[in-house]
């Protein structure tokens, strides 16, 4: 990504200095380092402040980054996939406690209860590659460039996956309970 050379260059063709630039932009001296240093992409808000201190289009900042950005905002749609595939897998544990444990008995609770940690695990670290990845950011940006109105119901919807999410997560957590209480009064009676 060339945004951090380019923030870079202009900023010292102003000579400006990071703690300078990041007034002017309203955020702190370590985000501008960030930006620099390609660690994190300036969002579309910071990117339209940034083109007005530059006297530059967000196009001249952003040139070369396009087609990679447009590349990992893609990646939304794998994520949300992979997402409900890993819901599904906790969705599946639960539906096969009861029968795997009236086949196995109560070994038949470690089948279910994997398909649930698996689908825990896997949905908690896929929302955060999401946030690191600075995805949601990228797809504004395209957005923009290309001219295409930013998606408004985007964040209602982003809102709802991320209830459901929690909710499943919830549930296998109660499931997961559950079926320890189970085991324990079977274990113990």
């Amino acid at each position: 990504m060339d945004i951090g050379n380019q923030i870079k260059q202009h900023r010292a063709a102003m000579n400006l200095s990071q703690e300078e630039l990041s007034k002017r932009v309203y955020v702190s001296r370590q985000t501008i380092s960030n930006w620099e240093t390609d660690r994190t992409y300036p969002d579309i808000h910071s990117l339209l402040l940034l083109s007005t201190v530059f006297d530059v289009t967000i196009d001249d900042l952003v040139k070369g980054d396009i087609d990679t950005m447009k590349e990992k905002s893609r990646n939304v749609k794998k994520l949300k996939r992979l997402t409900w595939a890993m819901t599904i897998f906790v969705v599946l544990g639960i539906l096969l406690v009861g029968p795997s444990m009236n086949l196995w008995g109560i070994i038949g609770i470690v089948p279910p209860m994997t398909l649930c940690a698996i689908g825990a695990i896997a949905s908690v670290v896929i929302e955060r590659l999401k946030r690191q990845n600075n995805i949601q950011t990228y797809s504004e940006i395209v957005s923009f460039i290309e001219g295409t109105p930013l998606d408004e119901g985007r964040n209602a919807l982003e809102k709802k996956h991320l209830a459901l999410t929690r909710f499943l997560l919830a549930l296998a957590a109660a499931a997961i309970a559950a079926i320890f209480g189970i085991v324990s009064l079977t274990v113990f009676s």
